[in-house]
C-alpha cells in the first residue's frame, strides 16, 4: 500500500502482505535533539571566547543600568559558587547527563522532548568543556560566567540552556508527555 493511502494508525504493509512487527511510530527526534545541542553549545562557546577575548581583566559593562551587567567570573563550583572543592565532582555529573541524553535520544519520538533534552545537552557540553580545557587544569576548571543581574548569580548561556532545558522537562512531565512520544493521564 501507498505510504499516503495508509491510514495513520495502522501498520503499513510490506511487499510481501505481511505487517510488521511493530507499529509505525512515526520519526525520531534524534537529528533535532543534536541540533538544539549544537547550537546551545557554539553560543555559549562563543560567548565565552568573547567574554575571555574582551571583557576579563575589564570593568564590568553595564547593559540595563544597574539590573543587568556582563562581568567576566570564574567559577569553579556550581550555581552561586556553591562547591568551588568539588569540581571534579560536577565535571562527573556534567559527563554523566550527557551519557544519559545520549542513550535516551535512542528512544526519543517527542519533538518537545528533543528541544528540552538539546538544550541540557548543549549546556551540559558547554560548561564540561570549560571544567576539561580552562585553569587550573583537566577535570578542574573553572567555568566563564558574565551574565550579571542584580543580587543574583552570574551565570553563562550553558547555565540558562540546562534551566531552560530542565523547566521545559517539568512542563511536559507535568502535561503527561513522554520522551517516547506517549501521553499519559495521571
Amino acid at each position: 500500500m501507498a505510504e499516503a493511502e495508509r491510514v495513520i494508525g495502522t501498520p503499513a504493509i510490506d511487499d510481501e502482505g505481511a505487517a510488521p512487527a511493530e507499529p509505525v511510530r512515526g520519526e525520531r527526534k534524534i537529528v533535532a535533539l543534536f541540533s538544539v545541542a549544537l547550537v546551545a553549545y557554539l553560543l555559549d562557546l562563543g560567548s565565552k571566547m568573547l567574554v575571555v577575548a574582551k571583557l576579563e581583566h575589564h570593568d564590568p559593562i553595564s547593559v540595563v543600568g544597574d539590573l543587568l551587567k556582563f562581568e567576566a567570573v570564574r567559577n569553579a563550583g556550581a550555581a552561586f559558587g556553591i562547591g568551588e572543592a568539588y569540581t571534579v565532582f560536577f565535571t562527573f555529573v556534567a559527563a554523566t547527563v550527557i551519557v544519559v541524553i545520549a542513550r535516551l535520544a535512542r528512544k526519543l519520538y517527542s519533538g518537545p522532548w528533543a528541544v528540552a533534552l538539546g538544550l541540557l545537552l548543549g549546556g551540559a557540553l558547554g560548561n564540561l568543556t570549560d571544567r576539561i580545557f580552562r585553569e587550573p587544569g583537566v577535570f578542574k576548571g573553572a567555568v566563564v560566567d558574565f551574565i550579571a543581574p542584580a543580587n543574583f548569580a552570574v551565570f553563562n548561556l550553558a547555565d540558562s540552556a540546562i534551566v531552560c532545558g530542565g523547566f521545559l522537562i517539568v512542563i511536559l512531565s507535568f502535561r503527561g508527555l513522554d520522551p517516547d512520544g506517549t501521553v499519559h493521564r495521571d
